[in-house]
């Protein structure tokens, strides 16, 4: 008598095996968006860049000679702490508390991030002060006109050091058309030395975001993993059962 040979049983392991593959890609899936969300909720409020502060000093030293009366900036956290200041005087040199500007306006600007699992939205303040000579009223003016450069508190949200400086170098202009002094004379450069523009205004989109994004795409990783798993899995099942019926006993 013939004995009939078993099929091969499909190894037991198998579904075991996926589902430490899934949870070992989940953890790291998870390990990796924490890292990167700390980043992503960062509420550092990012300064000018070394380039933006050399650009904008030179401007402020022109108009400065030019109207008599001095121009700053400073940028701060929400917690008052100073992020950056400079002034005609240079970067770092602020523009009040000073014997050499008897005469001054600043423009100051607090940006606030908040993190990313607060459920507030960031947010800026911009104000324009002056010294005691200057009417408050044109210092007002000036506020208000910051707004017709697209140096709104959206725009010092999403690039604070940038929206900084450019706010310091239309402080002239403004305090001009406000009639608190004279226009200032058109800054000239000499032939060849092309005065470099500032670069745009960015946004915090990746900022708020790209932490989901990579979790996002290791999930999809993940599942086409586990797809491909499924497949070699049930070739290797079918592969194992007999093609026809075992002979029994004749």
């Amino acid at each position: 008598m013939t004995t009939a040979k078993q099929p091969a049983k499909p190894k037991q392991n198998a579904g075991a095996w996926v589902v430490w593959i899934f949870l070992g890609a989940m953890g790291l899936v998870c390990v990796g968006s924490g890292i990167v969300n700390r980043d992503s909720g960062d509420t550092t409020v990012p300064g000018p860049a070394a380039d933006e502060r050399a650009d904008t000093v030179p401007l402020l030293v022109q108009a400065a000679d030019s109207q008599g009366i001095c121009y700053g900036w400073r940028l701060e956290r929400s917690s008052g702490a100073e992020v950056s200041v400079g002034s005609n005087l240079g970067d770092g040199v602020p523009v009040t508390g000073d014997a050499r500007c008897p005469r001054w306006v600043e423009v100051r600007a607090r940006v606030t991030y908040t993190s990313a699992s607060s459920e507030s939205n960031d947010w800026a303040t911009v104000t324009v002060s002056g010294s005691d000579d200057l009417d408050r009223a044109d210092l007002w003016a000036v506020d208000a006109g910051l707004d017709r450069f697209g140096l709104d508190t959206d725009t010092f949200v999403d690039d604070p050091g940038w929206a900084i400086c450019r706010a310091a170098v239309t402080l002239p202009l403004l305090v001009a058309e406000a009639g608190a002094a004279p226009p200032a004379a058109t800054p000239t450069a000499g032939p060849g030395t092309p005065a470099g523009a500032l670069p745009d205004a960015g946004s915090d989109f990746w900022r708020d975001r790209w932490g989901w994004l990579l979790a996002t795409a290791g999930l999809l990783l993940v599942a086409a993993l586990l797809i491909t798993v499924g497949f070699v899995q049930r070739g290797r099942q079918q592969a194992a059962v007999p093609a026809g019926r075992t002979r029994g006993p004749r």
